[in-house]
């Protein structure tokens, strides 16, 4: 029974997801309206609308009849049942059995040779091309002609009639030929850096009016500038059949309508690597997850990805991921993932949800509710706001008119400490930033950034100060309480050399004493960081080349606070650049797209400053933002970028592939990452190490995967 039950729901869900989108209505005006035609049996010929599908239908049940012959132990048995079949007719008008669902195997067999016999005929067509379509008919056993099928219907139709109301709806409900609609929504697209690169280049022409910095963008945005459908055009292959199709060009399914869409598709993860340096034989990322998208009008779009992950990583990302590890006994956080569960003996389980909701009432504004993560600027790291910390709830308000782009973002974020969790739950706090882009001129962008972190002592709540979305938070900080919030000022530039090389840059501002800058004496209180870097298009004229430049400096102390709860982070991960304060670093990247092909490799060279212990007298170097910049201080003057263990780092990360999927961005991959970590002096958490860590794997690139720690 419960075989059966499965099949039942299996052939439900191929013919779901395979919905012929020829939609037929009773109708006459809606049929030539659409210019969709049925394929043409030639007993069929001159016929149009719902006299062509009749005959189409008939004409294959006939067929059926006089060539189905039922194996000769059902029929000594009696056999009474049903054969449901899922069929295609291509483009050149062939059959094709994609599906049987019945409780004999003979019949199936049967079934798919009888289907094997039907004759060439012509093809369905779509404004005049031909287009391939699925169909499913049921095979009635004992076999009855098509006119016997008709007279049982109609005798089944009038008693329905003589007895109650038939309703129609479900009937009369449309389908349209899925045409990528999500390439022209406000839905935003997956942030990776590897297929953001794609169309970094048509964004980033002299003259353009958009604004690059604040991620994720929506394809409304982009399609203006890039188009969506025509790349994918290029990369489709040659596929006929349904699982081809799914695996190489489509969606796993695909619905639109009148006035809606929607898409479900599978989304895997999947890494076996071997790393040194490794106590595990071998590590591992095995990740199912559903994602569900779509929209409603051209207004309202939505998306939701649920996912299931276990893993193990190399040595050095575990013992991070231990390190941030959240109160309540839980072993492990993963970086920019969330907190995990101990798996088995040496692995992690580690589970995600994240969701979008997007309505754009007109052309200048866009809201969003989420859960998820969020960037701003042009580079591979922001100092502002990045990627790199956990998911968060959400909202987003964007504003757009004439040369501006205004975002503003509140979040509600999670102190996960010991030291903060009361009652075995977590401490809530709140982050609101502002975003202020203006394109100068055809070649200029400046961006203006405020943010503030509050808590909610005396169950204050979301404070009501900060929601006004035009506002400076500093004077609102000061208003509220003399230490009422955590408040950072940032400021950003992008400028277009030409229309292959860009320059682009931060700053961030988390305190700062003229005084002391005047004194020179380097006080602990000028408390900031920038970022500098180009990016070189289509480099030495190599179409789909980019190369990029990048340098991050950021002082001891900044991101974090007098009250650590205040700080610049979420789930025990820095919301800025993910190594916190007290760095430097250099990057060099290249990435390369060819067809399906494609090919990154990154380079960092940095510099940290790390403690020699957690607690003691003078031990807070400024790297940790995550302890009182005012207990345990080293020094109030003389600070500078590397001060307490020195520790120099060198990661090479070089990847390589082919994209399997560009309607899911599912890629085969394998991966290759050499990290040096060097520190002045060796102590429990901070040694020596080099490791070497190979990984191949396939996976759903609609995040990005930091391993740069």
């Amino acid at each position: 029974m419960k075989k059966n039950i499965i099949k039942n729901l299996l052939f439900l869900f191929l013919c779901f997801s395979s919905v012929v989108t020829f939609a037929q209505d009773t109708s006459n005006s809606r049929t030539a309206l659409t210019a969709e035609r049925f394929p043409v049996f030639p007993n069929c010929q001159n016929l149009e609308g719902k006299a062509l599908e009749n005959c189409f239908y008939n004409e294959v049940q006939e067929f059926v009849f006089q060539n189905f012959v039922v194996p000769e132990d059902l029929m000594r048995n009696n056999f009474s049942g049903n054969v449901k079949v899922l069929f295609e007719v291509d483009a050149n008008g062939v059959f094709k059995v994609i599906y049987v669902n019945a409780v004999d195997e003979k019949l199936i067999v049967e079934t798919k040779r009888v289907f094997a016999k039907f004759p060439k005929i012509s093809p369905a067509t779509y404004n005049g091309k031909p287009e391939y379509t699925k169909y499913n008919i049921t095979i009635a056993i004992p076999l009855k002609s098509p006119s016997a099928l008709a007279a049982e219907n109609l005798a089944k139709a009038d008693i329905l009639r003589n007895t109650t109301k038939q309703l129609t709806e479900l009937d009369s409900i449309v389908y349209k030929k899925y045409n990528n609609p999500e390439f022209e929504s406000h839905l935003y697209i997956p942030f990776s850096h590897s297929y953001y690169a794609q169309f970094d280049s048509a964004l980033n022409q002299v003259g353009s009016n958009n604004h690059t910095a604040s991620k994720p963008y929506s394809y409304a945005e982009v399609s203006k500038y890039y188009n969506f459908k025509q790349e994918n055009e290029k990369l489709k292959k040659k596929a006929s059949g349904w699982w081809a199709r799914k695996l190489w060009n489509e969606n796993t399914v695909e619905i639109k309508g009148e006035d809606y869409w929607f898409t479900v598709n599978p989304v895997l993860d999947l890494q076996l690597g071997k790393a040194s340096q490794t106590e595990a034989s071998y590590t591992y990322v095995n990740t199912r997850a559903i994602n569900l998208r779509g929209g409603l009008g051209d207004k309202l779009n939505f998306t939701t990805t649920i996912f299931e992950s276990q893993g193990r990583f190399a040595g050095y990302y575990n013992r991070y991921a231990e390190s941030i590890k959240p109160s309540g006994g839980n072993p492990a956080i993963i970086p920019g993932v969330g907190i995990a569960k101990g798996f088995k003996t040496d692995s992690y389980d580690f589970p995600l949800a994240e969701a979008n909701l997007t309505f754009a009432p007109n052309k200048f504004i866009d809201l969003q509710l989420g859960y998820g993560r969020n960037f701003i600027g042009d580079g591979y790291r922001s100092l502002l706001e990045g990627d790199g910390a956990s998911p968060y709830p959400y909202f987003k308000l964007n504003t757009k008119f004439w040369k501006l782009k205004y975002t503003n973002t509140y979040m509600w974020l999670k102190d996960v400490r010991p030291e903060a969790t009361v009652d075995r739950t977590y401490s809530t706090k709140f982050m609101a930033n502002h975003y202020l882009s203006w394109n100068v001129s055809n070649r200029l962008n400046l961006g203006f950034f405020e943010s503030v972190v509050w808590t909610n002592t005396n169950d204050r709540g979301f404070d009501a100060s900060f929601v006004n979305p035009i506002i400076f938070y500093r004077s609102v900080e000061f208003g509220s309480s003399s230490r009422s919030g955590n408040a950072v000022l940032g400021l950003t530039f992008k400028y277009k050399w030409d229309n292959q090389i860009n320059f682009y840059g931060q700053f961030v501002l988390d305190e700062f004493s003229l005084g002391d800058i005047k004194e020179g004496d380097k006080s602990w209180k000028n408390k900031y960081g920038y970022q500098l870097g180009a990016k070189y298009y289509n480099a030495f004229n190599v179409p789909n080349l980019l190369l990029q430049l990048e340098y991050n400096r950021v002082r001891p102390y900044v991101y974090s606070h007098s009250d650590p709860i205040t700080n610049y982070g979420h789930n025990n991960q820095s919301i800025g650049h993910q190594w916190g304060g007290n760095f430097s670093e250099f990057l060099a990247i290249a990435r390369y797209h060819k067809g399906r092909f494609f090919a990154d490799a990154k380079f960092t060279l940095g510099v940290r400053g790390l403690d020699f212990a957690d607690s003691g007298a003078n031990s807070n170097y400024g790297g940790n933002i995550y302890r009182d910049y005012d207990e345990e201080r080293f020094a109030n003057s003389g600070v500078k970028v590397g001060q307490g263990n020195k520790t120099n780092l060198f990661i090479a990360d070089i990847q390589g592939g082919y994209l399997i999927n560009p309607s899911t961005n599912l890629k085969l991959f394998a991966s290759y990452i050499y990290r040096d970590f060097n520190p002045m002096e060796n102590t429990a958490t901070a040694f020596k190490e080099s490791t070497n860590w190979f990984s191949i794997g396939i996976r759903s690139d609609i995040f990005n995967w930091y391993f740069d720690y």
